[in-house]
């Protein structure tokens, strides 16, 4: 050897050449197989991304659409709730006016049918106490025929009859 580290020699420089030739025909070969899918791998990775990205902005510009569907309906719901309840307000309202109508009726009923059993109650005592006069003038009557009393004696009973009863027993029929 020539003392030399390595020798420059035209084995060399054709070696050299070989393997960067070896070299370069083994990257496009190998970036032909392994980078181009790679980099399709990658490329598809990010559309599918992008792709998902708009999607979820989609997605929460329509679940921002549903949530304010869901509020307005909401407001909606509470003010048919609302509505309601003061229908009910009104209903109960009302119905308690019916009741009290009706029980105001039923005392005007009562109290008209009392009025008519006292009527005939008073009735039932008039007759009653005429009833009495009679018995009481026929009494009088057998009275004076069994003494025979003169007419001052008769007219002096009848007087005192008369007294006793009162003049509104006869007047009041």
């Amino acid at each position: 050897m020539d003392g030399r580290v390595f020798g420059l020699d035209l084995q060399l420089g054709f070696d050299v050449i070989c393997q960067a030739i070896c070299i370069f025909l083994l990257f496009f070969l190998l970036s032909y197989i392994l980078y181009e899918p790679v980099k399709k791998i990658l490329r598809d990775r990010q559309e599918k991304i992008r792709q998902e990205l708009a999607s979820a902005a989609a997605d929460m510009e329509e679940a921002g659409k549903l949530r304010e569907d869901y509020e307005n309906k909401l407001k909606d719901i509470n003010q048919e709730a609302d509505r309601i309840l003061a229908e009910s307000r009104k209903k109960a309202l009302k119905k308690e006016e019916e009741i009290i109508l009706q029980a105001k009726e039923e005392a005007a009923r009562i109290i008209a049918r009392a009025n008519a059993e006292v009527e005939m109650e008073k009735k039932k005592v008039k007759d009653e106490v005429k009833t009495e006069m009679i018995a009481i003038a026929s009494m009088m009557a057998g009275k004076l025929i069994a003494e025979a009393v003169d007419a001052k004696k008769q007219e002096a009973l009848i007087e005192e009859t008369l007294r006793e009863m009162g003049d509104q027993t006869w007047l009041s029929e």
